[in-house]
Order: C-alpha cells, then structure tokens, then sequence
C-alpha cells in the first residue's frame, strides 16, 4: 500500500536557483509536448504515446542547450504525467491538460536515486543535500519524490513510499453515522453533534483585503510589487493552512469513532454558481472533506459511501417516512403532519442519510451484522439513537501521530 509524507525543506539559495532552473525546464517541456500533441491530433486525428514524447529528449537538448540543467529523468516524468493527463482525461477522471505557469506552485519528481542522510535529504543533479525536517518517520520504500515550491515561496517535498501492507477488505460491522454538511454548522451528524464552521476566510478577509488593496497600487513589474504579492499569497496560505488543519482533524474523529459512514453527494461545482452563496460555500471545502474521509476510510478497511444528491434527506420524516411538499431553507425545524414529531432540519437529514446508506448496501448485497450498540439494522436502515443533545462547538481530536501533515496555524 502506497502512503505519502510531506516534509518542509530549506534549500539554500545555490540550491534555490538549481531548482527554479529545474522547474523551467520541466516547465517548458510540459508546454512544448502538450502543444506538440494538441497540433498532431488536429492534422491527423490521434495523439503522440509516451514513447514518442520521450524520445523527442534528445534532439530537443541538442536545440536547447539548457535542457541539460534539470535532471534527466525529472524530464521523462514529464512525458509520463502527460501521458497519464490524457488517459484520465479520455476516462473522464479529470479534464483536458493545460498549460503550465511560471506563476504560482511549481514542482518536479525524482522517480528514484534520493535518500535520507540524517537531517538532510539528498537529491540527484545539481541540488545535492538539502536540509529536511522530519516531523515523523516514513516507513517502506521510497518510489517517488516530488519537490515543490508554493506560492509563498516556501518548499516542501513529498516522499511517495510503499510499505509493503495489503488494502485491507472493506467491513461494515461496526456503528453507522450519517453527515450533512452545511454553512452555518460544518457538520451534523446522525448522533446529534454539530460542529460550527470556522469561516476561515471570514477571519483573514479583513488583513486580505488590505494587502490586496496595497498589491493593487504598486506598479507592474517592479520589486515592491513582487514583495506586495508575496505577502497577499502568504494569507492565502496560512488560510489554507488552517482549513486542512480543521479537516483533517474532523475526519481523523469520526473515521476513528466509526465503521459505516455515509455522506451526500453534493454537486460542489453546481453549488458555487449561486453568486451569493459561491464564496462561503468554496470557503468550507466540502469537497476536500470528503477526499480525506473516503482515503482514511479505505486505509482502515471502514466503508464510505455517498448518497445521491437528489434524496430528499430534509423533507422526509425519518420516523414514519412521510415527506412534506416543500420546505424552504429559513425553516430549520419542522413538525410532521404524520406523526407529529418535531424535527431538527439537519439532524434528521443526517439520519435520513445514514438510513438510506444502509438500505443501499443491503441492496447491494453487503452483510450488515452489527451497526453499533444502539443502531440496528431495519428495511429501511436503522432505528436512529435517541440522543438529542447538540454540541455546537464539539472540539475534533486528532489522535494517532502527534504531527500534522500541515503546519498549525498560529
């Protein structure tokens, strides 16, 4: 099984410009190939392999002499994540490559010959030793190492090893929660927790706003605007910083404290077109959210599953399943005409999902022994647990190692 560790590294400033003349040449050989396809598949219809793509190497240093300055093999991975760009692209898992930017994050991959030497990381060319920090230790092989340099000028490597273990089989004996993510609460479990959002964007809008104000007034191509943007780009990421540091945390607690957990598919993309709604919603990162339960899951062999966004998981009584006519956004509690039972819009829309999850993977022929002490399994999914209490700012506890692949906010 494959699992990442991401470092930070403090090259020095030889090594600074070793590596920004790496990230040019891999850089313009990206451009240069994707072009080259895109032109190809408009005179005759079909693409270039990676054969073909790798072996333009040679003649291209012979025309550009300063090709050689990056490694040679972080070339050929170029041609290689083409390739694989394309293959995703035609399976419909991605969308069509583009053009890379001198702008922004930058990075290269060293496929093999790099290893640790004590607190230094030694990488082949030109770079040489590197000062890594190694917050914890990796175990396995190490199969790639990709250096990368974010937008705030800070870098960091990831080391992709294999540690030898096999997939765990997915399992479904354990206790069940169903979540509905929200603005004004993060999320909102079956078990009537809820968790606040912490609007990070909220809280740095204010130092954004400013910085961005003075990056507007500096003139074009001049140091002051350089070291302008530099500043507006370390905002960006310490709030981005501070959202994975939240998330990872959240989905640490509830993969570690269940075994069935069932989410709904929201459609993001279709989501942010609401002008008044896109900047809070992108601010929460639901997507992201669920990324992290669905690996961590799958690494624990616990089963994640998403139920179709078109459920009417508010509407529906999840006592007598009677489901009202409409139900607008401003009403947050409900009372059933049915049964007459008095509802939290959000936590009963958690239940509902974590119900229908249940009848979806007894449909689908997955053996349901036990979902917990209080949840047993029913025709439509479970009996839902009768606690009630809300705990509006319940802390998320990361356990297991004590350091973050992120680094903490101050």
């Amino acid at each position: 099984m494959f699992q990442a560790y991401k470092y930070r590294i403090y090259p020095t400033i030889e090594q600074q410009t070793s590596l920004a003349k790496s990230f040019g040449c891999c850089r313009w050989y990206w451009n240069y190939t994707l072009n080259l396809c895109q032109e190809t598949y408009k005179t005759t219809g079909k693409g270039l392999s990676r054969t073909v793509i790798q072996g333009l190497l040679p003649q291209l240093k012979k025309e550009y002499p300063w090709l050689t300055d990056a490694y040679s093999q972080c070339l050929q991975v170029v041609a290689l994540n083409l390739s694989t760009a394309y293959k995703n692209f035609f399976e419909k898992r991605a969308r069509l490559p583009r053009l890379k930017s001198k702008h922004g994050r930058q990075s290269i991959s060293y496929p093999q010959n790099v290893k640790f030497q004590g607190d230094y990381l030694k990488l082949p060319g030109k770079v040489g030793l590197v000062y890594c920090v190694r917050h914890r230790p990796y175990e396995g092989t190490i199969k790639t190492v990709t250096v990368s340099k974010n937008s705030d000028g800070k870098y960091y490597v990831s080391v992709l090893v294999d540690d030898g273990k096999e997939t765990p089989n997915l399992s479904t004996n354990g206790k069940a929660i169903g979540i509905d993510l929200g603005l004004t609460h993060f999320a909102i479990t079956s078990d009537g927790d809820k968790y606040s959002n912490p609007k990070h964007l909220a809280k740095h809008e204010r130092n954004l706003k400013r910085k961005q104000q003075k990056l507007s007034r500096k003139q074009k191509g001049s140091n002051s605007r350089q070291k302008a943007r530099l500043k507006v780009a370390k905002v960006h990421a310490n709030i981005s910083r501070c959202r994975e540091d939240f998330l990872h945390k959240l989905s640490r607690k509830i993969v570690n404290e269940n075994q069935v957990i069932a989410v709904e598919d929201l459609g993001v993309k279709n989501l942010v077109k609401n002008p008044k709604l896109a900047k809070a919603i992108s601010d929460c990162g639901w997507g992201m959210f669920c990324t992290m339960l669905k690996y961590k899951a799958e690494k624990e062999g616990k089963t994640y599953i998403e139920v179709d966004r078109f459920f009417p998981s508010s509407k529906t009584c999840h006592v007598c399943l009677n489901q009202v006519g409409s139900l607008p956004l401003d009403v947050r509690s409900w009372t059933c005409e049915h049964c007459q039972t008095t509802h939290d819009r959000d936590i009963n829309a958690s239940i509902n999902i974590k119900n229908e999850a249940l009848r979806i993977l007894r449909l689908c022929s997955v053996q349901v022994l036990s979902l917990g002490t209080s949840d047993t399994a029913m025709l439509r999914g479970c009996k839902s647990s009768e606690q009630t209490s809300v705990s509006s700012d319940a802390p998320p506890v990361e356990t297991g190692s004590p350091h973050l692949l992120v680094e903490k906010c101050g």
